[in-house]
């Protein structure tokens, strides 16, 4: 099959299957997988125009829902968190778009910006495994009391913090600092073309002790609405003068394949979180990201 925008030709089992796989793992950790598929779109297909970024978005589009639908159903989505990340990364995302056009068109300076990225990200979730903690317990519990307890409660948003209760513990953190946060990723990752939520994950987690099992719905949902915008910011953006003669809308048929998998690998990975402990999720994240960092750095 013959993919236009990307100028290749690749069977269309191909990009649904690889998708599947990458989004089962990373939607536990609250991650499309995007940011795992772009290296593959740039370095194994030779997709490496600014197209290959809003082709990017269009997957989370297609992908991310069927997550977040899981989520919600779960219990496990933490809305006044969902809105702080929407809220931030939505104008940083558009940002993101016009200096991907206009300063990081060259595939040579993309690589190298995503390899940095990369690059921070396996950095902080590394720190993150030698400093993570036991997980603390209350003694054994019933089935019943796990199951709430698993669920988030007492969750509100004022304008100085953010509060809620999992498996009976109290977390709590600033309104504007996550906020800011959200604004500096939606920025980059625009640029990038994955929506933010792979940055911002490893942040709450990180820095803001945040369990991986409650930010991974609110990052999705950031994702995916950022992601939304970024597709039709590039769309108008081919329209008006800015793009040039350079391809920058999706390959719509790529980006639909490709979400079409990772829809399934991640509503399997959202199905299947809650029985995975954090820790082996973030190795192997950290591995992949490390390798496909060092790669771009050093090696492209």
């Amino acid at each position: 099959m013959y993919f236009p925008v990307a100028d290749i030709e690749l069977s269309p089992f191909v990009p649904p299957l690889i998708a599947c796989c990458i989004s089962f793992l990373t939607s536990m950790a609250g991650v499309s997988g995007a940011f795992l598929l772009l290296p593959f779109q740039v370095s194994v297909l030779g997709f490496d125009s600014p197209a290959v970024s809003s082709t990017n978005h269009l997957f989370n589009v297609v992908a991310i829902p069927s997550g977040i639908y899981r989520f919600i159903k779960e219990g496990r989505m933490v809305w006044p968190l969902t809105w702080l990340v929407i809220l931030g990364t939505l104008p940083g995302v558009l940002g993101g778009v016009l200096i991907r056009i206009t300063y990081l068109p060259s595939p040579k300076a993309f690589k190298m910006f995503v390899g940095l990225v990369l690059l921070y990200i396996g950095v902080k979730l590394s720190l993150d495994i030698i400093k993570q903690k036991p997980a603390r317990t209350n003694g054994k519990k019933s089935t019943l009391e796990q199951a709430n307890d698993f669920k988030i409660s007492d969750s509100q948003l004022t304008w100085t913090s953010l509060e809620y209760t999992f498996e009976g513990i109290k977390y709590k953190v600033n309104t504007a600092s996550v906020f800011i946060l959200s604004l500096i990723v939606g920025l980059i990752g625009g640029i990038y073309g994955i929506g933010g939520g792979a940055i911002i994950t490893p942040f709450l987690v990180s820095i803001y002790r945040l369990p991986i099992h409650t930010v991974a719905g609110a990052s999705l949902m950031g994702t995916f609405v950022t992601s939304l915008t970024g597709v039709i910011f590039f769309q108008l953006l081919a329209f008006s003068s800015l793009a040039g003669m350079e391809q920058i809308t999706p390959d719509y048929a790529l980006g639909l394949l490709f979400g079409l998998g990772g829809a399934v690998g991640i509503y399997l990975g959202a199905r299947m979180q809650r029985f995975f402990p954090a820790k082996p999720i973030k190795i192997i994240l950290t591995c992949a990201l490390l390798f496909t960092s060092l790669k771009y750095l050093f090696f492209s």
